[in-house]
């Protein structure tokens, strides 16, 4: 940040105060006092340049208000310079305190005060910096405040307040063709959510993707259109952040599946699993194995759920895993898979309805027309209050169906 007034005493020939009959000139034999102490602080380092203002204060009794201040300038700007903000503000201060002075190095100085206050955290020092020079500036000049009135306003918490100028920086930029710069946007952005104010977030975030496209603003847009329940703009978004290579973390590659499991597109949830489970950017878990399965059962890929659920059998809930693909087995015909895998599931234990393994064997059976052990496995399912009624109902249809096979078998004899 450049320090007002500095640029004074750059140039070789002195640079005098406006000719008013309130405010006095720069003498010659101030400035070449300051501008040594300016030489040697390029040459020599800025606590050098300090000893020789040292000197020169010693003297700012002789010295008129104009002077003063400009000498109080050239300390505040060092001590800037060498990173004391606590030195520069006080300096500044004191610069502003001469009068009379030039309005313009006034106004320039109340400025840079209201930014080195708002730097140090003291965020109501640095608007009451603002209000003073508010009171100077000309009507054109007022927007350049606008943001930084807004950021100290939301420093300090007073959020509603910090709204309004942001927003006026912003449409200003807009109405002027412009853009409005990314950090304004950002800052608009934090201001609507800490008010709780998520379309808000959504419009700073779509200016910020449109403006400036990078990875974390797609992902945030969609996230935030989640919470609004604009599914298929999340969708959408989450789409083209993952054509433009902005997907790649593990989480953010398990969402982008979600979002398409819960957008009605089960195959490409699970074509996003599969994928980066393949080639590691997923990691092998029990969670991430679990919905690449239940992604592939809803898109009616049975016989590679089934074996998806088997892998995630591997890492963790192995009864009821194999559960669910005993279960599915069955419902596409596969029999013989259907009672392996229900058996293996009542092996494996800690079964949340171990009856319904009872009730998949028995169906298995009478697919298969073997009566008998359909009607001891639906018996083995009345044990469980879950699966009780319905075993019962197949265990009288089992009884039936066996009668019927020895009435025929016996009338065969």
């Amino acid at each position: 940040m450049a320090m007002a007034g500095v640029a004074l005493f750059i140039s070789a020939q002195p640079v005098l105060a406006q000719q008013t009959e309130r405010v006095p000139a720069l003498r010659e034999k101030v400035y070449s006092q300051l501008a040594r102490a300016q030489t040697v602080a390029d040459e020599q380092g800025n606590a050098q340049g300090i000893e020789v203002l040292n000197e020169v204060a010693s003297r700012a009794d002789s010295m008129n208000s104009y002077e003063r201040a400009m000498l109080w300038n050239f300390f505040g700007f060092m001590y800037y310079d060498n990173g004391d903000t606590a030195k520069a503000i006080d300096y500044f201060g004191k610069v502003v305190a001469e009068q009379p002075i030039p309005e313009s190095l006034q106004k320039s100085t109340l400025f840079s005060l209201a930014q080195l206050a708002l730097s140090d955290g003291q965020y109501d020092k640095s608007l009451n910096y603002l209000g003073q020079w508010r009171q100077l500036a000309d009507a054109d000049e007022l927007p350049k405040a606008w943001v930084l009135e807004a950021q100290a306003m939301y420093q300090n918490g007073r959020y509603q307040d910090a709204l309004e100028p942001i927003q006026k920086a912003i449409a200003k930029a807009e109405d002027e063709g412009d853009v409005a710069k990314e950090n304004w946007l950002i800052l608009a952005r934090a201001i609507h959510y800490e008010l709780g104010q998520t379309d808000g977030v959504a419009k700073m975030l779509e200016k910020l993707v449109v403006n400036y496209s990078k990875p974390e603003y797609w992902l945030q847009l969609a996230g935030v259109y989640g919470q609004l329940e604009k599914n298929a703009k999340q969708l959408a978004v989450l789409e083209a952040a993952y054509q433009q290579g902005f997907v790649e973390k593990p989480s953010e590659l398990r969402n982008l599946a979600q979002v398409y499991y819960l957008n009605e597109l089960p195959y490409k949830a699970a074509e996003i699993m599969e994928q980066g489970l393949s080639n590691g950017k997923l990691d092998n878990t029990l969670s991430n194995r679990k919905f690449y399965a239940q992604s592939l059962m809803q898109a009616k890929e049975y016989d590679a759920a089934i074996e998806a659920y088997q892998q995630a059998a591997e890492l963790g809930d192995r009864g009821d895993m194999l559960a669910q693909a005993a279960q599915l087995a069955l419902n596409i015909d596969r029999n013989d898979v259907a009672l392996e895998l229900a058996q293996q599931a009542l092996a494996a234990g800690e079964l949340k309805n171990p009856g319904n393994m009872y009730l998949v064997q028995g169906m298995v059976h009478v697919n298969q027309k073997q009566y008998q052990k359909a009607v001891a496995a639906f018996q083995s399912a009345q044990d469980y209050e879950a699966t009780e009624a319905a075993a019962s109902q197949w265990v009288r249809y089992a009884k039936s169906q066996l009668e019927f096979q020895q009435q025929l078998a016996n009338n065969d004899i």
